[in-house]
């Protein structure tokens, strides 16, 4: 049996339920998700520093966890909300119940709201503050914590998730089908360094089902180093919190243009478009998702894409004579992705790798195995 727990947000609105997982308090700012599956996936996404998860889809922990599927060494939640969370797990690959996994890591997970209502209010609103706690009631006392939450814009969270120690990859996922991968040829070896903002396991996979050995490293390697490490490519990961305090950063990865080619994913993409000038946004909610439908402005096919992003690049703020746009997303006409008139560089806003999500989009992968095998 769970025990009472509440959400308050920053603008008043309460939202009483039971509560799963760890006993106690969990702030951070309130995003929903609207996928069908992959929840240990999301958990674990590092992109998710500093956020509690809604997830829309209403049933959440029936097949419980595993070893396999997991983003990242432990979940980075700050918290979870659905309308039903399952105690019990039922799936052969299981070995530990969503609550387990969850309790164990200290994340409070919230159930029984009416979640439509909080999306509604989300989508009205904004995404908001918010504070879970099963240990205060006092919903003006709540409501404080909340407002005095540091704003997710101007927040650098990417430096707190990033690896501290550079560390190599060359494994591709475990009893993954072959045919769900890209493939490497056997004349295929490459070398890529990637830069890691809060870099998703199977963004490595999919790198090393290319044929590439990853050398990670942490996200203030500064580009002198990056070039000692002699790659073929360089990749700049996902990652959570703003992209506009990573100056740094983006001036570093501003050297490497036109040096060595490169690939960019989601914050990847925001810090590219810094590195050529470009300037980015919050969005009102964002992209959390895996259904969002992109356009290849190239090829002119429509892409089902896993999303998760607050943030957004202003078009308006790159140089056309440098930077050409690719893929722009149906629902609201954000970049979604651009590449380099001069320079072997790419990247797209959306997530390839997914996990969770469809496969649309990861012959995204293969282009940058040619732009490395080309360029070499």
């Amino acid at each position: 049996m769970g025990f009472p727990a509440v959400l308050a947000l920053e603008d008043g609105r309460c939202f009483h339920g039971q509560g799963a997982g760890a006993r106690g308090e969990a702030s951070g700012e309130v995003v929903f998700n609207t996928g069908l599956t992959g929840y240990q996936e999301i958990f674990t996404d590092p992109s998710y520093s500093g956020q509690i998860v809604v997830l829309t889809y209403p049933h959440i922990g029936n097949y419980g966890t595993n070893q396999d599927d997991s983003e990242s060494a432990r979940p980075h939640i700050e918290g979870l909300i659905a309308r039903e969370f399952c105690q019990i797990a039922s799936n052969w690959r299981s070995s530990r119940s969503a609550e387990e996994f969850l309790a164990s890591r200290g994340i409070p997970v919230l159930s029984d709201i009416d979640t439509r209502a909080l999306v509604r209010h989300i989508r009205r609103h904004g995404s908001l503050r918010g504070v879970i706690s099963s240990i205060e009631t006092d919903e003006r006392k709540l409501v404080e914590k909340a407002r005095a939450l540091p704003s997710m814009a101007g927040l650098d969270l990417a430096s707190g998730v990033s690896t501290k120690e550079r560390y190599s990859w060359t494994a591709g996922p475990p009893g993954c089908l072959p045919s769900s991968l890209p493939q490497a040829g056997p004349e295929d070896s490459f070398h890529v360094v990637a830069f890691d903002f809060g870099i998703k396991r199977n963004i490595l996979r999919q790198l090393a089902a290319i044929g590439a050995s990853v050398t990670v490293v942490p996200c203030s390697t500064s580009a002198e180093d990056t070039l000692a490490l002699k790659p073929d490519g360089v990749f700049v990961s996902n990652g959570p919190g703003d992209p506009e305090p990573l100056a740094a950063p983006a001036a570093e990865i501003r050297k490497l243009a036109g040096r060595v080619p490169i690939f960019g994913i989601c914050l990847g993409l925001q810090l590219l478009g810094q590195a050529l000038g470009g300037k980015t946004y919050k969005l009102k909610f964002g992209h959390h998702g895996c259904n969002h439908p992109v356009i290849n402005l190239l090829t002119k096919k429509v892409e089902i894409t896993s999303q998760n992003h607050g943030f957004a690049l202003d078009p308006d703020t790159l140089d056309p004579s440098s930077v050409e746009l690719t893929h722009i997303n149906l629902n609201d006409r954000t970049v979604e992705g651009f590449r380099s008139r001069k320079d072997p560089l790419f990247c797209v806003q959306y997530h390839p790798e997914a996990a969770p999500g469809p496969h649309d989009s990861r012959y995204l992968f293969e282009e940058f195995r040619d732009l490395m095998r080309d360029f070499s």
